[in-house]
């Protein structure tokens, strides 16, 4: 079953990437004896194994009105056969993609393993999708079958349908159809397609996999041009889900299962690794968020105070909803009580680093209070995963005694790469890579800072049909080229920088990385939502900020109307404003120059004068992902915001 290639050296022809969608390559296993070096196995093994370990505990659950609803290991198992062997007969081809075009569910969950296990590609697609892109991802994935949740997603589809020649069938498995027409089933017409294909024919396609192939396209949302298709192996999910366990808290049954919650866009490998594939390795529990999860003031911290996860992932986005969630909290609460937190916040910031500390009391009287409304009262473990934690909002959350881990990966790296944990922390960092992985730092400047070059079985394979840009970044010797900026420090922690793409450099040729920058501005002005530093090939730094104003929870636009946050600290400031409407074109000379005093405050501590900025601007909307202006884990698209606001840019430099 395993290919006999996999353990060649490197010819010139078998190589360590591909843009071949059935193509195979070297696994890059570490020649030392190790975790690197282990055993590769594809997803079917990872899943039939599990479930025979572990066939009578609770895999996923589903909220149905009042109750959730869930199935056993042995029980997902078998559904996911059951989806496959209906894929087949509907006419997946083997190496042709499924798209998945919907939120989070089981019934997500089972068409992306049964496309696997069906020889397919899985294909997810973003739910925010336009037709077009939908059309490009279909197309590129020569997409077979496309799932889709419901009658919203799947109009997107009939736009377009006569444009995608591999198209056989498509399956809404949500909600009744408006309109039956060939070629559309239900799920539950799906599930009964394949019920007369035999094992047999299903386990022949198993048997032929091998876990140096694709089963998972990743489609990164790229600022200019058409989005990459990331390739995924079997061997990088199956591998790199082992390989996060080496340093992550997690337990396995029979003695504790594991709780999770599922809610991030499930189309981002980040999110299938720590809610797909590591709860399928560790034989977890794992429970689905409503829809509106990712949305501002949403339905997640609901979810998490019934379900109550042992661990939990989020992005940056999701944590800086729960600060601004805890803040309000604390702005309502009475003078007394905002005493009690004060004081409890600092012995949870000393007792976190190691200084003297009254910490049952705060536990008992604040720590405990906080983490039950969370939902976290039975957490053990946060991670964060993407970029835009600062290291503000990582001491505001340490001294409510939660540490946040922070992670480093990219799409290209099967979502993960280093991660702290209780046994390997350090403030700040990203931790340490992953046993097994080696990672470079080239082309270091006098700072130290220097591009991430990774090799390990977690570099994905190479692009979908892009030959040339996969030699580019996945070079000969499979060493990935990630465009990433950092260091790593003496003990081997990671620290992440910047995107190269995203570094600044001005019109005398200095490199400036603009992140620390912004967080800076985002720290001594509390009112700025974002901040975004710009200036290249200028002679000086500008910033554009935005401030925090309310949301519209249906549609996620940002209104006019500042948050109760924001407006206190206009009063603070003898200001009576309310809108950020108000305060756009120098309205309001009070809150102008205290947003002067803050960029001062900064401008102070940069050492350099080309660091320092010299002008800014307050923009009328906040940056949303409806806008466009963040991506779906809430990173900032410099590029898309640079080419939208060219005329305001343009115009600090007249």
């Amino acid at each position: 079953m395993i290919c006999l290639n996999l353990l060649t050296p490197f010819t010139g022809v078998l190589g360590f990437s591909t843009s071949l969608r059935d193509g195979e390559v070297i696994l890059r296993k570490d020649p030392k004896k190790g975790f690197g070096n282990d055993y590769p196995f594809t997803v079917h093994e990872l899943v039939v194994d599990t479930a025979t370990k572990f066939p009578d505990f609770i895999a996923v659950g589903t909220r149905k009105t009042n109750e959730w609803e869930t199935i056993t290991y042995i029980e997902y198992y078998e559904l996911c056969r059951k989806a496959a062997k209906s894929l087949l007969k509907l006419g997946l081809e083997r190496f042709h993609g499924v798209g998945i075009l919907g939120h989070n569910c089981l019934e997500w969950l089972v068409a992306d393993i049964a496309s696997i296990f069906a020889g397919g590609i899985a294909v997810g697609i973003f739910p925010t999708n336009s037709s077009q892109a939908c059309r490009f991802i279909a197309e590129n994935s020569e997409a077979n079958i496309i799932m889709v949740e419901d009658d919203w997603q799947l109009q997107k589809i009939l736009k377009i349908r006569q444009y995608l020649n591999h198209l056989k069938a498509i399956v809404q498995y949500k909600d009744k159809l408006r309109e039956k027409m060939p070629g559309l089933y239900t799920w539950q017409e799906f599930l009964e397609v394949g019920k007369f294909v035999p094992d047999e024919t299903l386990d022949r396609v198993i048997d032929s996999q091998k876990p140096n192939q694709c089963c998972t396209l990743i489609y990164t949302a790229g600022t200019t041009g058409s989005p990459r298709a990331v390739m995924i192996s079997h061997d990088n999910i199956t591998w790199t889900s082992g390989a996060v366990l080496q340093g992550l808290s997690y337990s396995l049954p029979p003695n504790n299962q594991e709780i999770l919650v599922s809610y991030l866009p499930l189309c981002l490998i980040s999110a299938q690794m720590f809610e797909v594939w590591i709860p399928i390795t560790i034989g977890a529990s794992l429970f689905f968020a409503e829809p509106d999860a990712m949305k501002v003031r949403g339905s997640l911290i609901n979810t998490l105070r019934e379900v109550r996860p042992t661990s939990f992932c989020g992005a940056a986005g999701i944590w800086e909803e729960f600060q601004e969630s805890m803040n309000s909290t604390y702005s309502s609460s009475t003078p007394f009580r905002k005493g009690i937190i004060n004081w409890a916040k600092k012995v949870g910031y000393k007792a976190n680093t190691r200084l003297e500390d009254d910490f049952r009391l705060a536990k008992k009287l604040v720590f405990d209070k906080v983490r039950k409304v969370l939902g976290f009262d039975r957490c053990i473990q946060f991670l964060s995963i993407g970029s835009g934690i600062t290291k503000e909002m990582q001491e505001f959350f340490l001294s409510y005694d939660i540490i946040l881990f922070q992670t480093y990966g990219m799409t290209e790296t099967t979502g993960a790469h280093s991660a702290s944990s209780d046994e390997s922390h350090k403030w700040f960092s990203c931790g340490k890579p992953m046993t097994g992985s080696k990672t470079q730092v080239r082309d270091e400047d006098r700072e130290g800072l220097g591009e991430f070059h990774i090799w390990g079985r977690n570099v994905s394979m190479g692009y979908l049909n892009n030959e040339h840009k996969t030699k580019r970044i996945f070079d000969n010797k499979g060493w990935l080229h990630t465009g990433d900026v950092g260091f790593l420090d003496p003990e081997g922690y990671l620290h992440f920088a910047s995107r190269l793409e995203d570094v600044i450099m001005t019109s005398r040729g200095e490199r400036i990385f603009p992140v620390s920058i912004e967080n800076m501005i985002k720290e001594q002005i509390p009112i700025v939502h974002y901040a975004m530093v710009v200036g290249n090939q200028a002679r000086f730094l500008c910033a554009l900020l935005t401030l925090k104003c309310l949301v519209n929870e249906d549609t996620g636009e940002p209104r006019h109307n500042l948050t109760p946050e924001a407006i206190e600290y206009c009063r603070k400031h003898n200001s009576k404003v309310t809108k950020v409407t108000e305060l756009t074109e120098n309205q309001d000379p009070s809150i102008d120059a205290a947003i002067q005093k803050g960029i001062d405050a900064v401008n102070k501590e940069l050492s350099s004068e080309s660091h320092k900025i010299q002008k800014w601007k307050i923009l009328e909307k906040d940056f949303s992902m409806k806008g466009g202006e963040l991506g779906p884990t809430m990173k900032l698209r410099r590029t898309y915001v640079t080419r939208r606001l060219h005329q305001i840019i343009s115009s600090f430099y007249k």
